[in-house]
């Protein structure tokens, strides 16, 4: 079994298919566009993929998508946000699209996750504009086993009980908000310049 560098746990509530159609994914899909951006984020660097990382996507009542790069082919990944995000609308729907016929879809939530990962002794890093500095931090993140909770949009899900329970460490990129694949992006490069 590969060692993971890199996991991203991501939690949206707001996804809705129901009056999906690809002419207005932002409208109509209850922002899949987000987490198609945070999965591309995760996943892609300039012309690969990133070694041995992985982004969970809790996507509310449809469950729990791992986009793994160990298990993904780069020549036919989405590459785009309009195209992953209608890969993923086809695997929510049980289509099975070719290019993510290896994205399991699991149904856990993400406080089993969390505890999947520190039995695994994982480190786990909590994303929050009141932690501590991620710069100054950095030097401290282990070069494996590391995980990043995102914040849903209200930012309600990482100040929860059942996550501050957990007691794990809180980081952040300063007082400005910032879309969550930009977080993201911004975590992949510091830590490919870390190596």
């Amino acid at each position: 079994m590969v060692t993971l560098s890199t996991i991203f746990i991501i939690k949206s509530d707001t996804i809705n298919l129901e009056k999906y159609t690809i002419k207005d994914l932002p409208g109509s899909s209850g922002r899949l566009d987000v987490i198609a951006r945070c999965v591309l984020a995760a996943l892609i660097r300039d012309d690969s993929f990133i070694e041995d990382t992985q982004i969970w996507t809790f996507l509310g009542n449809y469950g729990a998508f791992i986009f793994d790069t160990n298990k993904l082919d780069y020549q036919t990944f989405p590459k785009n946000e309009l195209k992953l995000a209608k890969a993923m609308v086809e695997l929510i729907q049980r289509n099975s699209p070719d290019s993510l016929r290896n994205v399991p879809i699991k149904i856990a939530t993400i406080i089993d996750i969390i505890n999947e990962l520190m039995q695994k002794k994982y480190t786990i890093y909590i994303l929050e504009e009141r932690g501590k500095d991620f710069l100054r931090e950095l030097q401290f993140i282990p070069s494996i086993k590391r995980a990043f909770v995102i914040g849903n949009q209200s930012g309600d899900f990482v100040s929860s009980e059942e996550i501050c329970r957990f007691n794990l460490s809180n980081l952040s990129f300063g007082p400005k908000s910032y879309l969550a694949s930009s977080i993201i992006r911004l975590i992949q490069i510091y830590l490919e310049r870390k190596k």
